[in-house]
């Protein structure tokens, strides 16, 4: 940070700001962004600061001015308004109109005589006449009158200490050798980046009837059924033609037979790679009739986008380059040992012809972005290089800026945390795994309460095809609905491998989280006409999620303090306090479980012993709670609450 000789302010601690600004924090349209950092100099002199923000499009800055806040940190805050990227800085400097007026003031109330110090004040009204409004300029020349005449001095005195001059001042900043701090930058995206509701199916699982392979006419026909249920994202695993070397059998046998469908992440044949649709599922004009349906139903489709290929992919035979080859001559398939995926190769990132590589892999996310496609679900994106994810992400954005990524990474924190500085949208996370209370306590309080929140937006998924967790091998209800209600309101992204889910099909291969009859291999017929007490649920928090906002955030949850191991409680409010919930859930799916719980009374600005109305949104219960602890109880035939609370003001 260079800055002239004669700076004195010092920049420091910066928050938020990412690795030395070299990534971006994230936000949506209509957010704001709080920036805080420690300003000081030396001496005594009044330091004054000011954030300073535009939308990168803007050749002038905004400005606010920051002030100390009750933890120390100069702070102030700006509302992004549009999307793309935005810039903020800080400039500190010693003001010396308030130092004076400061010092002044003191003298005068230490009983001093102040006649020189009154001329002094018109050397600095003299440098922000140039600025003032007429009613401004008047007001100052007024003063200047008074500093000079002693013959009103009492008058003048009083003046120094006004709130007129003390504002005129701070309008009008004379900021000699001020201190700024190198930009910052957030990237703003639709409001779908951090509020969105996923359904996955496997489109070939569609058909109506046994035994048939699904077609996007078939998708279409479900639509309605995704759309009552409140879902505003339809996400389908690969729709592109399927390798048949090598291709997977049922439950994953390296042996299929002639009417095994294989795997859909197996992707590229004969018939075409990832740029050619499955011709079973229909052609390129049923897919976009589709997309165009599922929008007039107010959901998007969100495509698979999985870099890597079958070994009959024509990329395999066009680019050999682009793979690695073993000394035997034979092609490197994929393998995470011991597992081994012999119908997919790995792309060969570390090849000589890497720019190619790159511009053809960006090529196939523009070709379905000019479709209409704005989502990607990114398989597997840690076993890609970074650099390579960063650049395609920002030419992407450059054409296509509502596009969205989801990152498919299910690893190590600090990778999962480098992908969503580089771009990623959103993440799946370590939901799925997190059961116990003190586990999802402190995984919450890492997403929402530190750095990461600004930059790594959790989207919490149940389940997966991939992993079918031990908790819901036992297909009990009450599990599906706490891990439900939980991915709905601890997150304000979440998504659910749908008819799996939903229709609590729970059969796993012995001691594995995967399961049994996978769909990953195999058509499957569900029937779509059926409703179970979890449609009903799905349904029923989706639209509480649609009309309550403050289920629209992740970083605004707050834990309650519960007399009970097994009980969770968290509160979740808008800025403006319009909107407050309280969530209780047990988290025992085989007892009834009771306690007593605290309302966050500091968060909400309000006191025990007042009597606050609390509305069961789920079973349409209502009790008024007075106490500062108050009773719960909670069965697994409906483990949760979720209140509305309203506090009785009148």
């Amino acid at each position: 940070m260079m800055q002239h000789g004669q700076s004195r302010a010092v920049i420091e601690n910066v928050y938020p700001e990412l690795n030395g600004g070299k990534h971006s924090i994230k936000r949506v349209v209509g957010q704001s962004v709080t920036v805080e950092a420690d300003i000081i100099a030396d001496g005594h002199d009044v330091v004054a600061a000011m954030l300073k923000y535009r939308s990168k499009t803007a050749k002038k800055w905004q400005h606010e001015p920051m002030k100390p806040a009750n933890n120390g940190k100069w702070q102030a805050t700006f509302v992004v308004q549009q999307q793309g990227f935005y810039e903020y800085t800080i400039e500190a400097w010693i003001d010396h109109a308030l130092t004076w007026q400061h010092g002044t003031v003191r003298k005068i109330d230490d009983g001093q005589k102040v006649t020189s110090e009154l001329l002094e004040g018109v050397l600095y009204l003299d440098k922000i006449v140039p600025f003032c409004t007429e009613e401004e300029e008047g007001y100052a020349n007024y003063v200047k009158q008074l500093f000079t005449d002693e013959t009103r001095y009492h008058e003048a005195i009083l003046h120094v200490k006004s709130e007129n001059l003390h504002n005129l001042f701070l309008k009008y900043p004379t900021k000699d050798f001020a201190t700024t701090y190198p930009p910052l930058h957030v990237y703003v995206d639709r409001l779908k980046a951090l509020y969105s509701t996923w359904y996955e199916f496997f489109p070939r699982s569609a058909a109506q009837e046994p035994g048939k392979h699904g077609t996007f006419e078939d998708c279409i026909k479900l639509l309605p059924r995704v759309a009552e249920m409140g879902f505003d994202v339809l996400y389908f695993p690969p729709i592109h033609p399927i390798g048949e070397v090598n291709r997977k059998g049922k439950n994953n046998a390296t042996t299929a037979q002639p009417d095994d469908v294989g795997s859909p992440w197996g992707i590229g044949s004969a018939l075409g790679g990832h740029k050619s649709i499955h011709p079973q599922l229909g052609t390129l004009e049923d897919f976009l009739k589709l997309v165009e349906a599922a929008k007039q139903q107010g959901i998007e489709i969100a495509m698979d986008l999985a870099l890597q290929c079958a070994p009959d992919h024509p990329y395999v035979k066009e680019h050999p380059q682009w793979f690695k080859w073993r000394p035997d001559g034979t092609v490197q398939y994929a393998e995470n040992p011991p597992k081994k995926y012999q119908d997919i190769l790995p792309i060969f990132f570390e090849t000589p012809d890497w720019q190619n590589l790159w511009n053809e892999l960006l090529s196939i996310v523009l070709y379905w972005a000019e479709k209409g496609i704005a989502i990607f679900r990114v398989d597997n994106p840690h076993t890609k290089p970074f650099r390579f994810w960063e650049w395609l992400i920002a030419e992407v954005k450059k054409q296509y800026p509502d596009v969205l990524f989801l990152a498919e990474a299910f690893t190590g924190p600090a990778i999962m945390n480098q992908l969503g500085k580089l771009g990623f949208t959103q993440s799946y996370t370590y939901y799925t795994w997190r059961i116990h209370k003190h586990e999802i306590m402190e995984y919450m309080n890492e997403l929402s309460q530190t750095v990461s929140r600004e930059y790594f937006r959790p989207n919490f998924w149940p389940n997966t095809p991939d992993i079918n967790p031990y908790m819901m091998q036992t297909g009990n209800e009450a599990v599906f609905f706490i891990r439900l209600f939980m991915a709905a309101t601890l997150s304000s992204s979440y998504g659910l491998y749908g008819p799996v889910f939903e229709f609590i099909d729970y059969e796993a291969v012995p001691g594995k989280e995967e399961y049994h009859d996978s769909e990953k291999y195999e058509l499957k017929h569900w029937d779509w006409n059926r409703k179970t007490r979890l449609t009903y649920l799905i349904t029923i928090l989706n639209k509480i999620r649609r009309h309550n906002p403050a289920l629209q955030d992740f970083t605004n949850i707050q834990f309650c303090p519960v007399e009970n191991n097994h009980l969770l409680a968290y509160y979740k409010t808008t800025p403006d306090k319009q909107n407050q919930l309280l969530m209780v859930v047990n988290l025992d799916p085989f007892h009834r479980q009771w306690g007593m719980v605290r309302l966050p009374f500091e968060a909400m600005g309000a006191h025990p012993g007042e009597k606050i109305t609390m509305s069961d949104l789920i079973s349409g219960n209502s009790y008024v709670w007075s106490s500062e602890y108050n009773y719960v109880e909670l069965s697994p035939e409906l483990p949760f609450h979720l209140f509305r609370i309203q506090r009785n003001l009148w």
